[in-house]
Order: structure tokens, then sequence, then C-alpha cells
């Protein structure tokens, strides 16, 4: 009896936790360039004293989909849709280098280019990208932002600096609690991607299958009632044993 209620336990944990996967995922359906975090579960023998008889169910993270989103035009010169495995760089709250996909761009009144969540983007030199007064901006496939200053001619575009966009695969970063991704192996710095890696005036949507993902809800919701009824089914029969170990006292 033991071991039914234990599994169903450790099942009913790692559903909730599975849950808890999905809503955020459908929490960011709309959230520009996010990936959707994969999750499963998997078997962990329990160690100590006695038969190695009961299994746990652990909830294991997967990290995410890597598959892009869909594509949207908007024409908005501070939209960018990054290339497969191109990553736009930030400066992280810790002070650190982190990465993102959210091309969602706005400029601050002080002239500072941040993502949709308010993290500053740097230069291929990792400095804070300030751009000075300007009346037109552009920015290039290969990530170079040129401005017109003002008081000059309309024609006359001058390159202020270079957006750093590193090239990384799905198993150099992990997401951290902030949402940003981060290089699983500090020893090796990502490099800056070369040629184009962005179009501009369009925009990378999240990849979250909304649909799917109510499905999975109800899925999680019916397999957490079952195991809850597992455990209650336990519960009933060991006191029923132990009244019938006191009667028989």
């Amino acid at each position: 009896m033991d071991k039914a209620l234990y599994i169903a336990m450790t099942g009913a944990r790692a559903t909730l936790q599975a849950q808890g996967t999905v809503s955020h995922n459908l929490a960011n359906a709309d959230t520009a360039g996010f990936k959707a975090a994969l999750a499963n579960t998997e078997a962990f023998p329990v160690r100590g004293a006695g038969h190695a008889s009961r299994t746990a169910a652990m909830h294991i993270d997967q990290g995410f989909n890597a598959l892009a989103g869909a594509q949207q035009v908007t024409g908005n010169p501070l939209d960018v849709s990054l290339q497969a495995d191109r990553w736009l760089a930030v400066q992280s709250p810790d002070g650190g280098e982190a990465y993102t996909r959210a091309g969602n761009l706005s400029l601050t009144p002080n002239g500072q280019l941040v993502t949709g969540g308010g993290h500053p983007l740097v230069d291929d030199q990792g400095n804070p990208v300030t751009l000075p007064p300007h009346q037109a901006l552009e920015i290039g496939q290969d990530g170079t932002i040129s401005i017109v200053p003002l008081g000059e001619g309309a024609d006359t575009m001058a390159m202020v600096g270079r957006l750093r966009v590193v090239e990384a695969t799905p198993d150099r970063l992990a997401r951290g609690l902030d949402g940003l991704m981060r290089n699983t192996d500090p020893q090796r710095p990502l490099a800056q991607a070369a040629g184009p890696v962005m179009a501009t005036g369009a925009l990378e949507q999240s990849n979250v299958d909304a649909a799917g993902a109510l499905v999975q809800m109800i899925q999680l919701q019916r397999q957490f009632e079952m195991q809850v009824k597992v455990i209650s089914r336990g519960d009933d029969n060991a006191q029923a044993a132990n009244s019938l170990l006191r009667l028989g006292g």
C-alpha cells in the first residue's frame, strides 16, 4: 500500500509542476520571440534501507522548443526578426550578458536601445547601445545601426554601431528565471555571428501552440485527478487494514 501511495503522490507532484510549465507557455503565447518550455517526467528510484522497490516520478526540465515562430511584417524600423540560431545579446539585471530572440526593440528617452522587456542591447564591443539624437534610423541585416543625425541632409547616413548577435544552438543555452537565455558553458564564450543575421520591419512571434497547450492542460488536470483518487483509495485501504488489525488484537 505504501508503494501505491508514494507513487501516486510523486506523480501528482510532477503533474502539478508540468501544469506550471504549460501555464507559463500559455501566458507567453503573445510574447515576441518566446520559445516554449519543454517538460517531461522521469522515473527516479528511491534510495534507502530495505528492498529497492519504490520509484518516484520526477518532473524534469527539457529545455525549450527551438522552432521558429510565425513571422509578422510590421514595417517598424525597430522591429527585427532573427535568423535560425541567432540571438540578440542584452545586459541582464545582474550586469552579465544574456540572450533573447525578442526583436520588438524601442528607444528610451535618453536614447538607449532596449528590448520590449526593458533589457539594454549591447554592441559588438559589449557596451550598452545608446544613440545620439537623430531624425532617421536603420538597422541593417548584419546588425549595423545607421542614423541620419539631426541637422544633416536626409540622404546622409552615419553608422554608429553594430548589435551583438551571437550564433548558438539550443544545447548551448539555458533559460534563467528572468526569461533570458544564458551560455551553459561560460568558459566558451559565444561568438559574434557573421553575415546577414536578421530581417528588419518584421517580428518573430511566440512558437507556443496555444490550442495544443490548452488540450495538454486538460489532460494534465484529468491525470492529476486520477492520481488524487489513487491516493484517496490507498488511504482508505490503509485505514481499513489498521481497523482490522486492532479488532484482531
